[in-house]
């Protein structure tokens, strides 16, 4: 009996299930991507349409490895990925992203920075679309349901959220064009942000509306680039010029000060809401305190 108590001890281990679930994770998607690109390799798709269906199909296999995995693994409901105020978590997200990421870009064009070169035909967002909605859907599942989510329940919201942040920007320092200053500034906007966004609504749908937003509004609205990735094809084609601090430089301008700023706003504003409605979770050894007070009174 001992060696199964152990053995569940040690499988049910938050460093343990964040393994297990990156892996089925990424694991999933992985070859999910090769099929279907076999796959539609016998249509006479355009590129664009096909790596638009390849985006979308392997987001879905990211959700549904994520769900079905924790759903047995965890025996709970996937509350994370819940409908219920679907339309009102993807609305608010979408206008947050997009209004950040405007209020960034309108900094630029204001100090002369900015300038359009040309505005191109409806198709021309297709790759930024894929780009936008893959890499929103994925790294907010990986990231925030997974590598947030876990350590939450144990060491607290705000040392979860410090977590996931530091290894969001992590992440994109090996990105081209990037920068210890420039993954700071993702950790600190978008890292905690994102993390605030989960917190305050609990579902993964409003951190992911959010950053789907921010990044096709940068690429595909504004012809930024994004994470130091330039698209070939964007809606408006243009020159962003000036002094790294308030253009990001070649990493785009999340890269910016003032995106850093903007994000802050609202990182802050989420955070202070969720602490008001009771939604930061405290970490183990906080309710261990909490427990042995009621016990001695």
């Amino acid at each position: 009996m001992a060696k199964v108590n152990s053995g569940q001890k040690i499988l049910h281990f938050p460093l343990t299930k964040i393994i297990v679930g990156l892996i089925v994770c990424i694991g999933t998607v992985k070859i999910g991507q090769v099929l279907v690109q076999e796959i539609l390799e016998f249509t006479s798709f355009d590129q664009d349409l096909k790596r638009l269906i390849g985006g979308v199909f392997t987001a879905m296999l990211a959700i549904l490895s994520y769900c079905f995995l924790f759903k047995f693994y965890e025996k709970r409901k996937i509350t994370e990925f819940s409908t219920n105020n679907l339309v009102k978590n993807i609305a608010i997200g979408i206008i947050l992203g997009a209004l950040l990421q405007s209020l960034t870009i309108l900094v630029i064009y204001l100090k002369g920075g900015y300038t359009i070169l040309s505005i191109n035909p409806i198709l021309f967002i297709l790759p930024a679309l894929t780009m936008a909605f893959t890499s929103a859907i994925f790294e907010e599942t990986l990231l925030r349901g997974i590598i947030f989510r876990i350590p939450e329940e144990k060491l607290g919201s705000y040392v979860a959220l410090l977590i996931s942040a530091f290894l969001f920007g992590a992440l994109h320092l090996f990105n081209p064009n990037s920068s210890l200053v420039d993954a700071i500034g993702l950790a600190i906007q978008a890292g905690l942000l994102l993390g605030a966004a989960y917190i305050y609504s609990r579902n993964l749908w409003f951190p992911i509306a959010l950053h789907f937003a921010w990044n096709f509004t940068q690429s595909g609205i504004f012809g930024a680039n994004v994470s130091g990735t330039t698209l070939s094809k964007t809606l408006i084609t243009s020159k962003i010029e000036g002094a790294a601090w308030f253009t990001g430089g070649e990493f785009g301008p999340e890269g910016s000060i003032q995106a850093t700023l903007f994000c802050l706003i609202p990182t802050i504003i989420l955070l202070v809401l969720s602490h008001r409605e009771g939604k930061i979770v405290k970490p183990y050894w906080k309710k261990k305190s909490k427990a042995l007070t009621l016990v001695l009174q």
